[in-house]
């Protein structure tokens, strides 16, 4: 099951959004119990979504993941890195943090003021992210969901090959959406 893909539908997942806008995609709240039966899916992933609801959502979210998901399922799930926004502000910044500082300035900093103080601020309100889970946080959310053997890895990236290049990095510029991302995935007992 694909949790909030927008148009970036995969095929061979039942890819699900709030606001569905193509035919082959149904309707799901993920802040709500899923209209699915427990134990159905062997892969759940969900890109950048967790973060546009409520922390105490995101739990239920995680816990109805678990629930439909069968013993020994995996669940991906990548978002935002609250550590990511703590690095971008700090003073020595790597090449990619510059491009990124200035990408996200140019694209959607309306002041035209390029600085990580505006792009970080831009960031937390302008997509309606709610709630930037840094890697404990998440990895907590994913235990107290019941999820164990959790383990972080890069964008694309994965030991299982039916997890492995999910994530639309086409959506950035090269590079960009690793260096603001977060990928845990872990294992239903």
């Amino acid at each position: 099951m694909h949790i909030g893909c927008g148009e970036n539908t995969l095929a061979g997942w039942l890819n699900s959004d709030y606001y569905p806008t193509v035919s082959n995609v149904i309707q799901l709240d993920a802040t709500r119990k899923f209209p699915l039966d427990e134990n159905t899916f062997d892969y759940i992933f969900s890109e950048h979504v967790i973060e546009h609801i409520k922390y105490v959502d995101g739990l239920r979210m995680l816990k109805e993941c678990s629930r439909i998901l069968r013993a020994n399922g995996r669940i991906r799930i990548s978002t935002p890195d609250l550590q990511f926004l703590i690095d971008l502000y700090s003073k020595q910044k790597t090449a990619l943090q510059q491009d990124y500082i200035k990408w996200a300035s140019d694209e959607f900093v309306k002041n035209g003021e390029s600085s990580d103080t505006m792009v970080i601020n831009n960031f937390v309100r302008d997509w309606g992210h709610v709630f930037v889970y840094d890697e404990k946080t998440l990895r907590r959310s994913l235990e107290l969901s019941g999820f164990v053997d959790i383990i972080r890895y890069k964008i694309s990236e994965s030991d299982d090959e039916n997890l492995r290049n999910l994530e639309n990095e086409t959506r950035m510029p090269a590079g960009f959406l690793q260096l603001e991302s977060l990928t845990l995935e872990a294992r239903k007992p």
